[in-house]
């Protein structure tokens, strides 16, 4: 029997995963790659090497916090509804205690935040 030793390099980075995490919630959700950049705050440019793979998040940039933010609003919205069209649905839907659609306010960080709150509150009562 041969013995392995271990890879210590085959363990991802923390901005490889949060790369794929944040394009797979922008994909799962229906978020455009254009609306994506603006949440980050990221050229175009920049979002299509993201998807592609040559581009990775910094974790000293702002990029990094508003990643984490809309990755949490996906986990949050995802929890509560279950599926990919309803939390679509949900996002493009007005909604009264937000005062707007949850996809018009995640452009803007503060709206982002926003977004998160009403998710994570509603995740508390229900």
């Amino acid at each position: 029997m041969l013995a392995v030793s271990p890879n210590h390099d085959a363990a991802p980075k923390p901005n490889e995963v949060l790369a794929k995490a944040v394009t797979r919630a922008a994909d799962r959700l229906g978020v455009s790659q254009q609306l994506l950049g603006k949440i980050l705050g990221l050229s175009p440019a920049t979002v299509s090497r993201l998807y592609g793979g040559s581009y990775q998040l910094d974790p000293r940039r702002k990029e990094w916090d508003l990643a984490l933010l809309f990755v949490r609003a996906f986990r949050s919205l995802d929890s509560i509804v279950g599926d990919s069209a309803s939390a679509h649905a949900w996002l493009h839907s007005d909604n009264l205690a937000l005062n707007a659609r949850p996809i018009d306010l995640l452009s803007d960080t503060e709206g982002l935040v926003s977004v998160v709150h009403y998710l994570d509150a509603s995740r508390a009562v229900g």
